[in-house]
């Protein structure tokens, strides 16, 4: 059989999620896989915050140029990366089983034990809005680059303390870096944690050997948190959290919009994305409110 051939971004934490998707096609069908790195402009400017450059399609349009232009066969992506909107010719085939949720502070035991004043670097607008909710007091600097690229900034005192998702330290085997921050503290990015893997949609042999490898809870959870930036027009500037998860058949689904500084948020849950934005809109301030397009 002709290899798979992955395409991926080349960072460290990129090429492990390749390899966990490469690791489960071999062992559900003991097919050969190449992995194809593909370096992206989101990789190429790191001194820049991601929404003033492009936003998220910085992670994502060389990917799909090589997989409609037939260089690659499929596209692994951390969820949380892709645009809600997503070209006819491109599906999302497969989401491998979700790992750690959560963020986790590194620099400090916990938000609230941060020195007051303390500098904290994030490049996410969600993470600077949640922080600065919690904690006014706060100064957050911009932190771009990869997992090392960060630890390396806060070990040079660029900041006191910085915030990384679990999964990617997880998987990176850093796991005793940093404190995890509990849920009820900060509500994760819309599908943190989760691994997608997109073919084309013509291509129906990888799509049904992607399918076998995909995890129906994952796909069903994260398709609903996009559903619910969908609904709110979200884009990269948007401080936006939600989380979805499963209890027997239902789905719960946790928003939160807040405003760039923190000075006001809405939060609510729900088991329909689009009602969810709905009502979240409905009470939001006009601080928030002029942040999203919906």
């Amino acid at each position: 059989m002709t290899p798979i051939r992955l395409g991926t971004r080349g960072s460290p934490l990129a090429l492990v999620q390749a390899n966990m998707v490469r690791d489960a096609l071999a062992a559900a069908h003991g097919i050969a896989t190449e992995i194809v790195v593909i370096r992206t402009t989101g990789d190429r400017v790191q001194d820049r915050a991601l929404a003033e450059i492009g936003g998220k399609a910085l992670w994502t349009k060389e990917l799909d140029r090589a997989l409609l232009a037939g260089e690659i066969d499929c596209a692994v992506h951390s969820m949380k990366d892709v645009e809600t909107i997503r070209p006819e010719a491109i599906v999302i085939a497969a989401m491998l089983p979700r790992a750690d949720v959560r963020d986790r502070i590194i620099g400090a035991a916990s938000i609230a034990a941060l020195a007051h004043g303390a500098t904290v670097g994030s490049s996410s607008p969600r993470r600077r809005a949640q922080l600065l909710r919690l904690r006014p007091d706060l100064t957050i600097v911009l932190f771009r680059g990869n997992v090392d690229t960060r630890l390396a900034k806060l070990a040079a005192g660029e900041a006191d303390a910085t915030l990384l998702a679990a999964a990617g330290l997880d998987r990176l085997g850093r796991h005793d870096v940093g404190a995890d921050i509990p849920l009820d503290v900060m509500l994760p990015a819309p599908a943190q944690g989760a691994v997608g893997i997109e073919a084309r949609a013509e291509d129906s042999r990888t799509r049904a050997l992607l399918a076998a490898i995909g995890d129906a809870m994952t796909m069903r959870c994260v398709t609903a948190e996009r559903a619910f930036l969908a609904a709110l027009s979200a884009d990269c500037h948007s401080p936006v959290a939600a989380l979805a998860t499963l209890a027997g058949d239902g789905l719960r689904l946790r928003g939160e919009l807040l405003a760039e500084d923190g000075s006001a948020h809405v939060a609510g849950e729900g088991d329909d994305p689009r009602q969810l934005a709905i009502d979240l809109l409905a009470r939001a301030p006009d601080t928030i409110r002029d942040l999203f397009a919906a």
